[in-house]
């Protein structure tokens, strides 16, 4: 495996647009390349899907056992000339204080040998940029710094300063990137809108492409791009529910993590989408029901009333499982507040009623145990997960917790998500299952 991994000291530095205009650069010379994403960003997949051309995997050495990230990164990495990763925050951001369990990007990086592409937003200063390229050179004796990319440059002299303080250090500059604002991704209150949604998207990663391409030195990173050889040895981070999984797939429910379905049809199971926007129900040959995550809060007025989508879910759930992950949980109780205060009917299948007028950021990562059996294992079964969220809670109402959830700061494990009969929700997304040993 040779690659690199994308990684800045904070959000906003500019990885994104960097990777994404990597990624296109690099196959349009014919490349393979194999993109993948430090931590529980369910966004960012989807543009490099686009950007590369195949589909990657979500990596993250909190939520996953050292042996499910290796062997994710080899499934995905496969045959690929070129890895290229991003990082999420800041380089080294991460939680708890086990080793190499932090959920960092630095302990991606570490894990998988790929060396360092530090991306720096150097708006406001020239040769200070120095002070944090040899910090993030020496914090970390695991990781290889492999050289600097300079971000938001505003002349050719403010460049040359900054470039020849790192140089100075024996660090590579590989690129100097000009203010570009016109290229910037729309975002919305979860992050970047969703690569399907955004009119155009091709020509805006072409436009990435073509800035980086100019302005950053390919043949040297692809020299300097490493790895090693990873085993394939482990099983799937989630088994599938079911072998024939209806899916709910569009704009209000789009939030699946790429190596959860790619785990789940590894494992023979048949993934059969249906759009509850459209008004469609799931597939009535299907063993189970999944609803992820998404924006159902934007598009409420329209699942309320789509009748053929709301009765066959109420059908489906009387015989066969039904799992509802955020926006899907949502979906699945009885009513559901707008932005603007307007509550909307939803399926009922679960006492939840929640708002997204009243907003309350819940973020962060958690260890759930499973309260009762369900599709995805017996009773006491360990998963973790991530929770991100504005929406509050009016009302559970009175269905037995999905799990007993703790988070990753130590938190004592309590009473979370909701389930009724074989109909199962909860704010937080499955990642992995990792029962102790």
């Amino acid at each position: 495996m040779k690659g690199f991994l994308v990684g800045s000291i904070r959000s906003g530095s500019g990885k994104t647009t960097l990777t994404l205009g990597l990624m296109r650069a690099f196959a349009r010379r014919g490349a393979s390349v194999a993109p993948l994403k430090c931590g529980p960003d369910y966004i960012d997949p989807a543009f490099h899907a686009i950007a590369a051309g195949r589909s990657g995997s979500n990596l993250d050495s909190w939520a996953m056992t050292p042996a499910q990230v290796e062997t994710l990164a080899a499934r995905t990495t496969g045959a690929a000339d070129l890895v290229i990763a991003e990082g999420l925050m800041g380089l080294f951001d991460g939680v708890g204080s086990v080793p190499g369990r932090t959920g960092s990007s630095a302990d991606i990086a570490a894990a998988l040998g790929l060396p360092v592409l530090f991306i720096h937003d150097v708006s406001g200063q020239s040769s200070s940029v120095a002070a944090v390229a040899l910090g993030v050179k020496l914090l970390d004796p695991r990781l290889t710094l492999m050289g600097v990319v300079l971000n938001r440059v505003g002349s050719e002299r403010h460049r040359r300063l900054a470039t020849e303080a790192v140089e100075a250090l024996g660090i590579a500059v590989l690129g100097a990137l000009p203010r570009q604002d016109s290229i910037a991704l729309p975002e919305r209150h979860l992050g970047l809108v969703q690569a399907g949604e955004i009119a155009g998207i091709e020509q805006r990663i072409d436009a990435m492409a073509d800035l980086v391409a100019a302005h950053v030195d390919l043949d040297r990173i692809a020299a300097a791009a490493d790895g090693r050889t990873l085993p394939d040895a482990g099983d799937s981070a989630l088994a599938p529910p079911g072998q024939r999984i209806a899916l709910a797939r569009d704009a209000a429910f789009s939030f699946t993590y790429p190596h959860v379905l790619a785990g789940w049809r590894a494992a023979g199971a048949e993934i059969l989408p249906f759009s509850p926007l459209a008004d469609e129900a799931p597939d009535p040959s299907a063993d189970c029901c999944w609803l992820p995550g998404g924006y159902p809060e934007l598009h409420a007025g329209r699942i309320a009333a789509a009748d053929r989508f709301l009765n066959g879910l109420r059908a489906f759930a009387t015989t066969r499982p039904v799992h509802g992950e955020c926006g899907g949980y949502m979906v699945l109780g009885t009513g559901l507040e707008d932005a603007e205060g307007t509550r909307h009917a939803m399926a009922g299948l679960l006492g939840l009623q929640s708002s997204y007028a009243r907003r309350k950021l819940h973020l962060g990562y958690r260890k759930a145990r499973l309260a009762g059996a369900t599709s995805f294992g017996p009773d006491g079964a360990t998963f973790t997960g991530h929770e991100f969220h504005y929406a509050s809670t009016l009302d559970r109402g009175g269905d037995a917790p999905f799990a007993l959830v703790a988070d990753a700061h130590g938190k004592s494990e309590s009473p979370d998500g909701s389930r009724r009969g074989q109909v199962t929700g909860s704010f937080f997304h499955l990642i992995a299952r990792v029962d102790p040993a």
